[in-house]
C-alpha cells in the first residue's frame, strides 16, 4: 500500500482578507508598488514618445528629399537654388501627380527666436516652416483642425499642436488671432494643425516667401520634398547625383528622420539607464516597505507553522498577498499613468514630442510591479521563518 504525501496549502482567501487587516501596511504596499510602476511608465513613456515621433512617421516611405549636399544630417544647414524645385519638378519622371499638380514642395527650415510681443525681452526657440500649399499634399499627415492656413504677405502662421510647448508657453498664448513677434512686427496666429507622430506637430508654418523675405533666403531653400508614384528614389538619387552644377543630394525621408533618431540615441540609452537606476531605488524602497508590512508578523508565522503548515506554504500564502498588492499598486498606477502622463509633451532640440503610454509600455510597467511584489516577499519570509516555533509564538 502507497502512500501519498502532499503539501497543505494555506487557502487564497486567507491571503486575500489579509491584506485588509492592515490599513496602514496594504496602503504602504500599494504605495510601493504604484511608485515604481509610475517610474517605469514615465521613462518608458519618454523613450517610446521620442522614438515614435522621429522615427515611425507614416506615409514618409513615398517622400523624397531633396537637400544641399553635406546637409543630409541637418536640413536647417542646407541651402539650395530656389529652381530646384521646378528643375527636378520636370526632370524626374514618376513623381506623383494630380490635376496637373506634381508633388513637389520647396521649404525653408530654420530655428528662430521669437518673442511674445514687441516689448517681451524674452527669446522664445521656435521651428519654423516656410511653405507652399503643396506641402499639404506632400505631407497628408497634416491635418488643419481649426481656423486656415497662412496666407502670403499678411503676416500670419499657423501652429502645430506641440508648438507651444516648444515655446514654452501656454496653450492658450496661441490661441487663434494671438500674436507671435519677430522680424520686427507682429505674425497672427490664422490657423492650428496637428501632425500625430511627428516633428511637424511642433513647428510653426508660414507662407514660404515671407519665411525667405524673414531670413533674407530669397533666392535659396532648404530642400524640396518629392512624393514618389511610379519613380523610385534611384530616379531621384540619379537626378540629384548627375546635376553637379545644383550641389545636391537626396535621401528618404524616412531614412533622414531615422538617422535623427539614431543621433539620439545615446540620450534615449542615457534615459533608460537613469530610469532603471531610479526604478531600482524605487524596488529597494518598495522592498524596504513591503518588508516592513510582513516582519511584524513572526508570532502569525510561528502560529501557522504549530497549526502543521510547511514553511513552503507559508512562503506561496505570503508571495501571494505580496503579489497581489503588487498587482492592485501596479493598476492604479497604470491608471494614473494613463490619466497624467500619457500625451504629455516634452520639449527637445528637434522641438517637441508626446509621452507614448502605449501596450508595450503598459506591460513593463505591470511586470515591475509584479517584480516588487514577488521579490517583496522573500526577505520577510525568510526572516519570519528563521526563528524555532517556541520563540515565534513569543515574540511581539
Amino acid at each position: 500500500m502507497r502512500i501519498r504525501l502532499t503539501m497543505r496549502q494555506l487557502p487564497f482567501q486567507y491571503a486575500i482578507r489579509n491584506l485588509g487587516r492592515s490599513r496602514v501596511r496594504l496602503i504602504a504596499s500599494l504605495l510601493g508598488s504604484a511608485l515604481v510602476v509610475l517610474l517605469i511608465l514615465a521613462a518608458g513613456g519618454f523613450v517610446r514618445g521620442m522614438q515614435t515621433t522621429l522615427a515611425e512617421h507614416d506615409g514618409l516611405h513615398e517622400n523624397v528629399m531633396i537637400l544641399g549636399t553635406g546637409s543630409e544630417e541637418g536640413v536647417e544647414r542646407s541651402q539650395i537654388d530656389a529652381s530646384v524645385e521646378g528643375i527636378a519638378a520636370a526632370s524626374i519622371a514618376g513623381l506623383k501627380e494630380r490635376a496637373r499638380i506634381i508633388y513637389a514642395s520647396p521649404e525653408i527650415h530654420a530655428a528662430l527666436p521669437v518673442r511674445e510681443s514687441a516689448t517681451s525681452t524674452a527669446d522664445l526657440n521656435a521651428v519654423m516652416r516656410g511653405v507652399r500649399p503643396i506641402a499639404f499634399l506632400v505631407h497628408p499627415e497634416v491635418e488643419i483642425v481649426a481656423g486656415r492656413p497662412p496666407e502670403g504677405g499678411r503676416d500670419e502662421l499657423m501652429v502645430g499642436a506641440l508648438a507651444a510647448t516648444r515655446l514654452g508657453v501656454a496653450e492658450g498664448r496661441l490661441a487663434i488671432g494671438s500674436t507671435l513677434y519677430f522680424d520686427d512686427r507682429d505674425w497672427t496666429v490664422v490657423g492650428h494643425f496637428r501632425a500625430p507622430n511627428s516633428v511637424m506637430n511642433a513647428e510653426i508654418w508660414l507662407p514660404l516667401p515671407d519665411l525667405q523675405i524673414a531670413t533674407n533666403r530669397e533666392s535659396s531653400l532648404s530642400c524640396v520634398v518629392v512624393t514618389l508614384d511610379d519613380a523610385s528614389f534611384a530616379d531621384v538619387d540619379l537626378f540629384a547625383k548627375s546635376r553637379l552644377d545644383l550641389e545636391i543630394s537626396a535621401i528618404p525621408e524616412s531614412e533622414y528622420y531615422a538617422s535623427i533618431a539614431a543621433f539620439y540615441a545615446p540620450i534615449r540609452v542615457m534615459i533608460i539607464v537613469t530610469a532603471v537606476l531610479i526604478a531600482s531605488g524605487g524596488i529597494l524602497g518598495g522592498l524596504n516597505t513591503m518588508y516592513a508590512a510582513f516582519a511584524a508578523r513572526v508570532r502569525e508565522v510561528g502560529m501557522l507553522q504549530a497549526l502543521g503548515f510547511t514553511r513552503a506554504a507559508i512562503v506561496a500564502s505570503l508571495t501571494e498577498e505580496s503579489v497581489f498588492a503588487g498587482a492592485c499598486g501596479g493598476l492604479v498606477a497604470v491608471a494614473l499613468g494613463l490619466a497624467l502622463l500619457d500625451g504629455l509633451a516634452v520639449r527637445f532640440s528637434m522641438g517637441a514630442f508626446a509621452l507614448t503610454i502605449d501596450a508595450p509600455v503598459v506591460l513593463a510597467g505591470i511586470l515591475g510591479g509584479l517584480v516588487v511584489g514577488f521579490i517583496g516577499a522573500i526577505p520577510p519570509a525568510v526572516r519570519c521563518l528563521r526563528l524555532p516555533i517556541p520563540e515565534a509564538l513569543k515574540s511581539h
